[in-house]
């Protein structure tokens, strides 16, 4: 194996440019390896830098996102209830609405046969 005289160049990143490249990794339209490849860093790197970031090692505008997880956690349980709750009312909407179509035909036949029986007594 060769010997390496010189050490390797490592590169040192500030968190603002981390977090800053994490952020644009999260915009809906871009992806994580286009981002790596426009920062010219290596695509596992910025896998590395948005775990941290997920966790709250990597910090930016000095807030810490220790703790996002729980609290979606809790906020998608209530969703979960609401939606439950809303579907048992779509479901008798439309079955409200199902029966307020049935009863408008049944009323618009009954017109019509009033309407039929009308007119054969005036032709007798």
């Amino acid at each position: 194996m060769p010997k390496y005289n010189n050490p390797r160049k490592t590169w040192q990143y500030s968190t603002e440019f981390k977090v800053r490249a994490v952020k644009m990794s999260y915009q809906p339209d871009i992806k994580s390896s286009q981002v790596a490849e426009g920062l010219g860093i290596h695509p596992f790197m910025l896998s590395r830098w948005r775990k941290e970031y997920r966790e709250g090692h990597l910090q930016g505008d000095g807030k810490r996102r220790v703790g996002l997880s729980k609290k979606r956690k809790v906020k998608s349980a209530k969703q979960i209830t609401e939606n439950a709750q809303l579907k048992k009312e779509i479901d008798r909407l439309k079955k409200e609405n199902d029966l307020l179509k049935k009863w408008q035909q049944y009323l618009a036949d009954q017109h019509q046969n009033d309407l039929d029986s009308s007119t054969d007594t005036e032709k007798n």
